[in-house]
């Protein structure tokens, strides 16, 4: 939504004095028969979940509830009938832009995909020219790309809702997949104990930080020391878990971090483009955090595990067999034995990402 006010990356739950607090309207049900209340999110952004209250973070998450079922059941939800919506990618994905594209059609929008060659953003034209350019055309803009500070400028000079598809620094939409998927297979979310392994300097491991301090989880990063989140929004997280009772540990031994934890998560070690030096390096610093069956066993009974793909699990596509054949490795940050095993709950939050990008695209649009 347009807006002037800078708005700090790690900031506490930060508020534009434009936008609309917490309002509860009425009371709805899920996709389960229970009543949830009713959180206007209208002409709100979704650029991380820093800026929405755990009221706010659950209430979506009811919402997706809620959609998935009506998907399920094959009942008709589209209610967004002539709006449309443009899908910025200047990092390619499956997941996200299938979830856009599907859960847009399902509204009733209509979708145009930009990819890194597909418009002039950064280039010819700048992010604050292309907010107001699409803005005047689309309803919603959707952004997957690199600096969280690019979002943030769409949204600052965007007079319609700015979703956040992926930055660097954070990935609020597989947040609420995740957070619908725990809840499904355990549930419960507050309380739970979800070890995070290796890399947690990034987008995942900073929002796994920030849902758990938000929802009142236990949150375990598991990886080298050098590997830890941002010191600065370690200690906004920390206050935050203040509030809502969750916990925040850091440790570099593997057992310790999973021992007795509801879910097990972790990530690709490198990123697509990254050198070969970067790839030798994260190969032996994170090998020892590989999610394997010692580690699941040592987790509690009846844990899951998951990952938000895509994951280096076998040799079976291209960039897997050759790293692997030039590192001398099959399987990098989880096996494919655990990858495979009953306790990988990981195409059950792909589906998810679906339902709660809907969620969010709904709340925002006002649908």
């Amino acid at each position: 939504m347009a807006s002037q006010e800078v708005i700090p990356l790690f900031g506490n739950m930060v508020r534009n004095s434009s936008r609309k607090d917490l309002i509860l309207l009425r009371t709805e049900t899920n996709g389960k028969g229970q009543h949830m209340s009713k959180v206007d999110l209208k002409g709100r952004d979704f650029l991380k979940l820093l800026d929405y209250t755990p009221e706010e973070i659950l209430y979506l998450v009811d919402l997706a509830a809620k959609y998935k079922e009506m998907k399920k059941k094959g009942k008709l939800h589209d209610s967004l009938h002539g709006k449309n919506v443009a899908l910025i990618f200047e990092k390619t994905s499956t997941r996200t832009r299938c979830s856009f594209e599907v859960a847009a059609h399902d509204l009733g929008m209509g979708t145009t995909y930009l990819d890194p060659t597909g418009s002039q953003i950064g280039k010819k034209e700048s992010i604050a020219d292309t907010a107001r350019v699409l803005a005047g055309m689309y309803d919603g803009i959707e952004y997957r790309g690199f600096d969280q500070s690019i979002v943030e400028e769409l949204a600052q000079y965007s007079k319609v809702p700015v979703w956040n598809g992926l930055t660097n620094e954070f990935h609020p939409t597989q947040m609420l997949a995740d957070i619908l998927t725990i809840r499904e297979k355990l549930g419960r979310i507050k309380g739970v104990k979800l070890a995070y392994m290796g890399d947690a300097r990034y987008n995942m491991g900073n929002s796994w930080m920030v849902t758990c301090a938000k929802l009142g989880m236990d949150f375990r990063a598991c990886a080298p020391k050098a590997y830890f989140p941002d010191q600065e929004l370690i200690k906004t997280c920390e206050e935050i878990a203040e509030e809502t009772g969750a916990k925040l540990t850091f440790t570099e031994d593997p057992m310790e971090g999973t021992k007795n934890a509801d879910v097990i998560y972790t990530d690709v070690w490198v990123s697509m483009g990254e050198p070969d030096a970067v790839w030798a390096e994260r190969i032996r610093d994170l090998s020892p955090y590989q999610v394997n069956k010692k580690l699941m066993d040592n987790a509690a009974e009846g844990a899951i595990f998951m990952h938000c793909l895509p994951a280096f699990h076998d040799l079976k596509t291209k960039i897997g067999k050759e790293k692997g054949g030039q590192f001398g490795v099959t399987e990098m940050e989880v096996t494919d034995e655990v990858f495979e095993s009953e306790q990988s709950v990981v195409f059950d939050e792909a589906e998810n990402r679906m339902h709660t990008i809907k969620a969010v695209m709904a709340a925002t649009l006002g649908a």
